[in-house]
């Protein structure tokens, strides 16, 4: 996988837009790092709609994945520091 990592400055939580490449074959843009109470996570890309809820367009269907996305964007976020 490859993890690339665009800082946003001026936020008060959301820290970058991060973006994650699968075996040269499967990319996810508009991943976002949120700093949370208990540090920074990954928010999957969503959409706002007319009711004003937002829902995610693309996330991972197992724990297991979902894991593994938020380990390697994060570490890379830790390494942009």
């Amino acid at each position: 996988s490859e993890v690339k990592i665009r800082k946003v400055e001026g936020k008060e939580k959301f820290k970058a837009w991060a973006t994650i490449t699968f075996d040269d074959s499967f990319r996810i843009h508009g991943l976002k790092v949120i700093e949370g109470k208990n540090g920074p996570f990954v928010a999957m890309p969503s959409r706002k709609l007319p009711n004003g809820e937002y829902i995610d367009t693309a996330y991972p269907l197992n724990e297991e994945l979902r894991e593994t996305i938020q380990k390697e964007i994060i570490e890379e976020y830790g390494r942009e520091e």
